[in-house]
């Protein structure tokens, strides 16, 4: 069976403050895969699914905008 991976999106514009989840680790329903740095507040970024985490695409440091791919989970 072939499943399609999931695309996680940043629901905040805003610089990555911290990275939770880690390439080829697993993650459940809820569990945050980013922590977003915007107005001086820090935002968890969670897991709309469970799986395994194919790709991060974001890195600490990097900007993200409202709605751009931040984690692929399979």
């Amino acid at each position: 069976m072939i499943t399609t991976p999931n695309m996680i999106t940043s629901p905040i514009a805003g610089l990555v403050a911290a990275v939770e989840a880690a390439e080829g680790g697993t993650v459940a329903l809820g569990d945050t895969l980013i922590i977003v740095e915007s107005m001086k507040m820090e935002i968890p970024v969670e897991s709309e699914v469970a799986g395994v985490v194919r790709r991060m695409l974001v890195a600490v440091g990097e900007p993200v905008a409202e709605g751009q791919a931040i984690a692929e989970i399979g």
